[in-house]
Parts: C-alpha cells; structure tokens; sequence
C-alpha cells in the first residue's frame, strides 16, 4: 500500500483497529491525530508490533474547524501522499441531557455532523489535488431512521451519512472513493454500561467489515450485513410504533 494511513480520531477503537489491518494489508506509515496525543501510546505500540514502520501523533481538535485546514495540509505535506484517511471521531452523548440543556445537544451535532462535514470537505479537496486515496466515513443505523430514544445523536447522524453519501458520489472519477460505515449498536468504550442491541458488534468487527469493503472497492457497508434489509423494512414501519421502540 503506497502512502499513510490517517486515523482522524486516532483514540478511537474502530480507527485504531481499521490502521492495525491496514498496516497487516501492506501500510507502513501511520498518523493518529486526536485531542490528548499522550493517551495514544498504547495504540502506537500495537500499530508498530503490526508492522507499521513509522507512527506519528499530530495534536487535533475536531471541534476546532478553524484548525482543520492548516492540521490536514501539514499532514499531506508532512506524510503525503495519503493512501486512507480514517474520519474515526465522535460523541454519543448524553440524550436525556440534551433533552435539558439546549449547548448540550448542540455541542454533540457540532461534533458528529458540523466538524466531520468540515474534515471530509476538506480531505475531499487535498486528496482530489492529489489525485488518490480513499477516505472512511463512520455514519451509523442511528441516522437510517431517528428514534425518539436517541434523536439528537441519530439526527447528527443522519445528516452525515446523506452528506457523505452526497460526497461519495460527487468523487467518482476524481481518483477519490469515500467508503461510508453504517454500524449497528458497537459493544466499545462509548456504549460502556448500556445493554447491547441485537446485531451488535464489536470495533474490531466493524474494523474488519471496513478493511474488507476498501478492498473490495465498496462505497458503503453495513455492519453486520443484515442490518441493510432489516432496516429497509423497519422504514415502512408506522410513526406511532416506532416512537415506541427502545435505543
């Protein structure tokens, strides 16, 4: 695999994972980039004992979208060309919270739509001056359609994934593919203390489920496969029975 391997969100288990199967693929040349550079030690001695050669952790703050342009460009210039760019950060936040306290739910759609609409805006651009590379989307079946249990998180969701689907599609034939991920309930550090939903899985089973689809040259995956066509089928469901259905 020609070029680095970025993990924008570099703390997170699904990132961290997908770039340990990345670098087993063939990538030697990894940038993890998160808030707290000093929390990734764990993660860069995993990449290394993988086979990563070099692994460099680069200070960014998602949150801070005036910084997205001048961190990105560094790393081009720096570790370029870019061959996967991993747009691993997000918040889950606390739904009965932002029911409450109105900066709460926006600080969790200011993450989990408004500063990944700026990171992907702005690989899409360096890696069409570049002319390759592939770029991962992490949306999630929460965005599929909302629910009332998690509506502020699934609506920061939902308009990720038309965004980046929307973006995907704007790509085809500039050299760039943007993969999106649609995962179910993830069993990880973020969900820590909540009961799994059905078809959960695991970071590194999402993580698999990624790797596969960039070689296969997919544009979107589910996680696991079967959530396509149940949640096909739970669309047509009744407004006043889906109110009603748990997280």
């Amino acid at each position: 695999m020609n070029g680095s391997v970025v993990v924008l969100g570099g703390g997170s288990e699904i990132g961290s994972a997908l770039a340990r199967l990345l670098v087993v693929g063939g990538a030697r040349e990894v940038v993890l980039a998160a808030r707290d550079t000093g929390a990734l030690a764990e993660r860069e001695r995993e990449l290394r004992a993988a086979g990563a050669t070099r692994v460099t952790c680069v200070d960014f703050d998602a949150d801070d979208l005036a910084a997205h342009p001048s961190v990105l460009s560094r790393i081009v210039a720096e570790h370029g060309p870019v061959a996967t760019a991993v747009v691993a950060f997000g918040v889950l936040g606390d739904q009965s919270r932002a029911e409450r306290d109105v900066d709460h739910a926006l600080a969790v759609v200011h993450t989990d739509y408004v500063a990944q609409v700026s990171v992907l805006s702005h690989l899409a651009n360096l890696l069409r001056a570049q002319g390759s590379g592939d770029v991962v989307a992490f949306s999630s079946v929460a965005g599929v359609r909302v629910r009332r249990a998690n509506y502020v998180y699934g609506s920061a969701k939902a308009g990720l994934d038309g965004f980046a689907s929307g973006l995907s599609d704007a790509l085809v034939g500039s050299g760039v593919r943007l993969l999106v991920v649609r995962p179910g309930f993830v069993v990880g550090r973020m969900t820590e203390g909540m009961a799994p939903a059905p078809l959960s899985s695991t970071p590194e089973q999402v993580a698999r489920a990624a790797a596969r689809a960039l070689a296969a040259g997919k544009r979107d995956v589910w996680v696991p496969g079967a959530l396509r066509p149940l949640f096909f089928g739970l669309r047509l469901l009744p407004r006043w029975l889906w109110r009603r259905m748990p997280r």
